[in-house]
């Protein structure tokens, strides 16, 4: 770029900042809709990061405004996930200033009559900048977002497979809902390790709340017995509801020598009568 035309340039990135607040603002105005004034007055302080970033790139360092705008991604994006704003709406705030600052660099190339080839050069740059705000912002909104999904997810299996310790030697699983790999797995992990940590000798899962008892969850049920059986836990399954039982039978699944009742207190009685 002509290097004439640097302090003009550095005039409009002054200029632009000085409007800095007021920009900020009207991005709420425009859109009011879309948050509430809470989170307008959390954001403004990042909305006024950017456009300062913005206003710089028009006569800064290309590289350095890149990795400017990667640590703005890294860093905002945990704002706007904590206020629970879709992806994007925080796209729609790159490109309002897109839209703002693009004016008052067009406006101000023609106070300082730049040639159609220098207004070109520097729209195009400042296109690129914004591009590379967008591509950061949506990397990271990602990547954080798939960060806390998967924590989310994790906590969930925790919770849905309880260890209840009934006595000293007895505990029960009960079970709610579909089994899947995940839960599988982690039911799994989980009793071979509280187990022998409590120090049972006896684990009831109660099967009452599962809907579906397919050969697959029959498998995975079986891995959870054998592997208790191991460290020297017995399994006993209670809560198969006779609709349950006929569509084991169906499908040739075959409980062998497991232990199995109708209900949790039968269960713990027999237990409780042979110790």
């Amino acid at each position: 770029m002509n290097t004439s035309i640097n302090t003009p340039l550095r005039a409009i990135s002054s200029k632009v900042i000085s409007q800095k607040e007021e920009l900020a603002h009207q991005r709420f105005l425009a859109d009011h809709n879309s948050y509430s004034g809470k989170a307008d007055a959390v954001l403004r302080k990042w909305r006024e990061n950017l456009i300062y970033i913005f206003a710089n790139s028009i006569f800064d360092n290309l590289e350095e405004t890149y990795s400017t705008l990667k640590e703005w991604g890294s860093e905002g994006v945990n704002l706007l996930v904590n206020l629970d704003l879709p992806l994007d709406v925080a796209i729609e705030e790159i490109r309002f200033y897109r839209n703002t600052i693009g004016e008052i660099i067009k406006d101000e190339s023609i106070n300082y009559k730049f040639s159609l080839q220098e207004f070109y050069e520097i729209i195009t740059r400042f296109d690129s900048i914004v591009d590379r705000a967008v591509h950061w912002l949506s990397l990271s909104y990602s990547k954080t977002y798939a960060a806390r999904m998967y924590a989310a997810e994790i906590t969930a299996l925790e919770l849905s497979i309880p260890i209840v310790r009934v006595t000293e030697e007895i505990g029960i699983i009960p079970l709610v809902g579909d089994l899947d790999t995940k839960r599988s797995q982690e039911l799994m992990e989980k009793a071979l390790q509280n187990g022998t940590e409590l120090g049972l000798s006896h684990l009831i899962i109660d099967l009452s709340g599962v809907p579906i008892i397919d050969t697959m969850v029959a498998n995975y049920i079986f891995q959870v017995i054998e592997a208790l059986k191991l460290v020297g836990i017995q399994v006993i399954l209670t809560g198969i509801r006779p609709e349950i039982a006929q569509t084991m039978v169906n499908l040739g699944i075959n409980l062998g020598d497991i232990s199995t009742f109708g209900s949790l207190h039968q269960a713990v009685r027999n237990i409780q009568n042979k110790m």
